[in-house]
């Protein structure tokens, strides 16, 4: 595998994923049952953009104090490519969490500790999945076609059904939990699982927010599928990909609070990522017949995203 990161880039990368996620998950939205308010959420989400953003400059001034300014230019372009593209495929994540969360009903003071799982758990299988992806790219240099055709189809797929919403009560999941344990129609604060006595006995019940956890991991595994090919159009270097899907994954939580009341305002959102998927997944096809510059692309998918949120509010003033 051929990357630019060096063994004490990747510790340091490692050092400040660690502090970041301790902030994200013991100072972000307090203690237990605390509800973040949409002020707190957007001041956390402009953070870890910015520290997304001051990565990348590091990433740039080592890189052109060791390798030279052609590669720093050409490298850290395609880290903000990459963060790009996956937190646009992020906020599809969060819609999806939202979901789930109205669906059972699980109130913002009650959904902190599903969202610590759902974060962790995206970073540990995008992890492995990434290195086994640059891993399978550099044996079989052909799959980049096939993740291309793959992107292709889900971007239309995407638009096809843009508007459907999934039938949670028939989802095989739930239906295969329900049949297999004993589930309590009500919450029991952020408990997964609770004791009852019935019929003199002592039973254990799983909660609706266990229900919650798992589609959240599954959610976070499909999402993975989707997005981490997007990245292998941009770049195949381990180090960029990891650190720009990582970044993204970072600020969900602070995301999930901040469009938790105004989600419905960016609903022309999901074709936008439909086409940035499209997109992404043609570049890949004709990776060997034409390779789209990283700026140009940089600039596509920052105008589609763009248009699309610009669109989507504008129809939401209408209304």
């Amino acid at each position: 595998m051929e990357t630019i990161g060096s063994l004490w880039m990747w510790v340091g990368f490692a050092l400040v994923v660690t502090i970041m996620l301790a902030v994200d998950l013991f100072v972000v939205g307090g203690g237990k049952q605390h509800r973040v308010s949409m002020r707190e959420a957007a001041i956390w989400s402009a953070v870890w953009v910015s520290v997304a953003f001051v990565f990348a400059g590091v990433l740039w001034w080592h890189l052109d104090g060791t390798s030279g300014r052609a590669i720093a230019n050409e490298t850290t372009l395609e880290f903000v490519t990459g963060y790009l593209i996956e937190k646009s495929l992020a906020v599809d994540n969060v819609f999806v969490w939202l979901m789930l969360f109205s669906y059972f009903a699980v109130p913002l003071a009650l959904q902190k500790r599903v969202l610590i799982y759902g974060v962790i758990g995206a970073i540990v299988m995008r992890t492995i999945m990434i290195f086994a992806g640059v891993w399978l790219i550099a044996k079989f240099h052909w799959l980049l076609y096939v993740f291309g055709a793959f992107l292709l189809i889900t971007g239309i797929k995407m638009w096809w059904f843009a508007d459907e919403k999934p039938d949670l009560a028939k989802n095989p999941v739930v239906k295969w939990i329900r049949g297999h344990m004993n589930v309590t129609h009500e919450l029991h604060g952020e408990h997964f699982f609770v004791v009852k006595a019935v019929s003199g006995k002592l039973v254990r019940f799983a909660t609706p927010l266990f229900l919650v956890l798992v589609l959240v991991e599954i959610t976070d595994l499909i999402f993975a599928v989707d997005s981490i090919p997007a990245i292998f159009a941009i770049t195949t270097d381990p180090f960029i990909v990891l650190t720009s899907n990582v970044f993204a994954i970072l600020g969900l939580r602070a995301m999930n609070f901040l469009l938790a009341d105004m989600a419905d305002r960016f609903s022309l959102l999901k074709y936008g990522l439909a086409i940035v998927l499209m997109f992404v997944g043609t570049k890949m096809m004709l990776i060997d017949v034409f390779k789209v510059p990283v700026w140009i692309s940089l600039g596509i998918v920052t105008a589609i995203i763009a248009t699309s949120v610009f669109l989507s509010l504008r129809k939401a003033g209408r209304t």
